[in-house]
């Protein structure tokens, strides 16, 4: 781990590209990371790895990685991945803190030679309650959050089987492993702790036809599903409280 300096350098890979409706209304997947840390005090450097660009030879530069969400599946697993993941497996092993974000946690996860599998209890979309485990109430990215908090998801996959070594510290009715700690100073969350609640209405008027489509097969009412979830979503204080304790409290 580096030496503490005034501003914190953080490598921020980009897993994958937002629909265009999303980008045009809030921003893509890095903006949003932005938006919710602030740049005061924080440098970032932005890398697209999802298309392959170079990542750094390693990650001794930086305070911290972070790894943003995708709408690409561990299930089929890019040459990309595997390079991004074995960079954050070492940039663990070595020390530097690294937190994963819904595909970011899931591709570590895979790493780190858990399981990652489609949600047999459907996609999880919404302001969703979430709640801490006894080690997720004693894990610093938790620090000044309550028990029970609210947060932005939207996810298909979940993480079914983990690796060895790894800790829940929160999660829910849908998605048992909502945060995992994987090593000391490596972490994943499930949910979007970047996210706020216009982020989640853009993404969800964004898909609105596949969620229209889902939900009728489930036995829904046209419209209906889609209505609540917008009619739903809540503010999540917690989800930068979670970032900024991320890079306050690992760095």
């Amino acid at each position: 781990m580096r030496q503490p300096t005034a501003v914190k350098n953080v490598l921020l890979l980009k897993a994958g590209d937002a629909a265009e409706a999303v980008r045009v209304s809030v921003g893509d997947y890095d903006r949003w990371f932005l938006q919710a840390i602030g740049l005061s005090g924080y440098r970032f450097d932005i890398v697209l790895a999802h298309r392959g660009a170079p990542l750094p030879t390693r990650a001794d530069g930086y305070d911290a990685v972070m790894m943003t969400g995708s709408p690409l599946s561990v299930t089929a697993l890019e040459p990309w991945m595997k390079r991004a993941a074995d960079f954050m497996v070492e940039a663990g092993e070595r020390g530097t803190p690294v937190l994963g974000v819904c595909f970011g946690q899931q591709l570590l996860a895979h790493a780190y030679g858990g399981r990652v599998s489609r949600n047999p209890q459907g996609r999880e979309t919404g302001s969703v309650e979430v709640t801490l485990t006894e080690a997720g109430k004693q894990d610093p990215l938790f620090d000044g959050v309550p028990e029970r908090f609210i947060a932005q998801a939207t996810h298909e996959d979940i993480v079914s089987h983990l690796p060895d070594g790894a800790q829940v510290l929160a999660g829910n009715a849908n998605t048992a492993a909502q945060a995992l700690a994987f090593r000391p100073t490596v972490r994943g969350v499930q949910f979007h702790p970047e996210a706020g609640v216009d982020t989640l209405r853009a993404v969800i008027e964004a898909r609105w036809e596949g969620l229209e489509r889902d939900s009728v097969a489930r036995g829904a009412a046209p419209g209906e599903y889609v209505r609540q979830l917008l009619a739903g979503l809540t503010p999540s204080p917690a989800g930068r409280r979670i970032l900024l304790n991320f890079l306050e409290r690992f760095t």
